[in-house]
C-alpha cells in the first residue's frame, strides 16, 4: 500500500506513453502535456522505480531492461483499469436477472404476450414478476426499488421517475348495443346512466371524473372494479357504460354484442407510459428491457 501511495494514475499513463513513443516530445503530444511536465514526471518515475527506465544510446532514448520489464504488465493494468470504467457489455442470450414489472391486465395485455415470446427466443435468462397496483402505489413502488418498470399513465411523475411514452390513447365510451343507438348517446343520456370505474381504488387519479367536474358535471359510479377485462364482460346485458382507453376494447368488441362510441363529453388524450426510476436509466439489461417493452407496443 506504501508504494501505492507514492504513484498515482496520471504517472503511469505518462510511463505508458514513454515507453510507447521513447520520446519526451512525442510522449508529451500523446498525452496532451508540455514537455516540461513529462519530464518532470520522468523524473519523479525514475525515483519510484529507482532506475533510469530511459536512456540516451544511438542520438535517442532506450528502454532500460527495467523498463523494457514494465511494458506488458502496464500494459494489462491499464486495460483493466479501462475495463472497470468501461460500461458494461450486454449480452440478452447469456443474461441472468430477474425484473419486476407493474402494470393493469389492460397493459399486460398489451405488452406481454409479445415481450414473453421475444425474452424466450432472444433472452431465456430473463424472467418477469408482474404485479398491480395504482399509479400512486406504482411511483411509490419505484422510488423504494420495490420495482423495475411500471407501465401506465403518468402525468404527475416526480423528477426522479423517468418516462417514456409508448403511445397515444384516448377514451372510448362502451355499452351493451341493445341499449345504445349507432349514432351513441347524448351528454344527458350518458350521464343518466349507470357507470363502471375500472380503477384499484375508488378514490384515485380519474382524468374522466376530473372533467366531469371540471364542467360542473357528475355521473353516477354503480361499480368500481380493477380488471379492464372483466369490466367488459359486466356491461353486457345491463343499462351499464364503461369509458376507457380505447385499444382495451377493440379485440373484444368484435363479433360480441357490445358497440363502441365517443364518449359525449371532452376528454383530453392521454400518454400510455413507461416509467423506471433515474438510478435505472443507464443500467444496460434495464436500457435493453425499455426497448424491447417499446417494441412489442409498437407491433400490437
Amino acid at each position: 500500500m506504501d508504494d501505492l501511495r507514492r504513484i498515482d494514475l496520471n504517472l503511469l499513463l505518462t510511463l505508458h506513453a514513454l515507453l510507447v513513443d521513447r520520446h519526451v516530445t512525442r510522449a508529451a503530444q500523446r498525452l496532451h502535456k508540455s514537455q516540461p511536465a513529462v519530464s518532470h514526471a520522468l523524473a519523479q518515475l525514475r525515483g519510484i522505480f529507482d532506475d533510469p527506465l530511459l536512456v540516451r544510446r544511438d542520438g535517442g532514448l532506450a528502454l532500460t531492461p527495467r523498463a523494457q520489464a514494465l511494458e506488458r504488465p502496464l500494459e494489462a493494468a491499464l486495460e483493466d483499469l479501462r475495463g472497470i470504467l468501461r460500461t458494461p457489455g450486454f449480452d440478452p442470450h447469456r443474461v441472468q436477472r430477474s425484473f419486476r414489472l407493474a402494470l393493469s391486465d389492460y397493459g399486460a395485455r398489451l405488452i406481454l404476450p409479445a415481450l414473453m415470446r421475444q425474452l424466450r427466443q432472444d433472452a431465456p435468462g430473463i424472467d418477469l414478476a408482474v404485479t398491480q397496483a395504482s399509479r400512486e402505489a406504482m411511483l411509490a413502488q419505484l422510488a423504494d426499488d420495490d420495482i423495475d418498470v411500471a407501465i401506465g399513465v403518468f402525468p404527475k411523475a416526480p423528477p426522479s421517475i423517468h418516462t417514456g411514452t409508448l403511445f397515444d390513447e384516448h377514451f372510448i365510451s362502451v355499452a351493451d348495443r341493445a341499449t345504445v343507438p349507432a349514432v351513441g348517446l347524448t351528454r344527458t343520456e350518458w350521464l343518466a346512466r349507470p357507470h363502471v370505474l375500472v380503477a384499484m381504488r375508488p378514490d384515485g387519479h380519474n382524468e374522466i371524473d376530473e372533467a366531469l367536474a371540471a364542467a360542473r358535471l357528475e355521473r353516477r359510479i354503480a361499480l368500481v372494479l380493477p380488471h379492464w377485462s372483466a369490466a367488459l364482460e359486466v356491461i353486457a346485458g345491463t343499462d351499464l357504460v364503461l369509458t376507457v382507453a380505447s385499444r382495451c376494447t377493440t379485440k373484444q368488441i368484435k363479433n360480441s354484442h357490445l358497440r363502441r362510441f365517443a364518449p359525449p363529453i371532452d376528454l383530453a388524450p392521454f400518454a400510455f407510459q413507461q416509467a423506471w426510476h433515474a438510478r435505472r436509466t443507464d443500467d444496460a439489461a434495464h436500457v435493453w428491457l425499455r426497448e424491447r417493452i417499446a417494441q412489442c407496443v409498437s407491433s400490437a
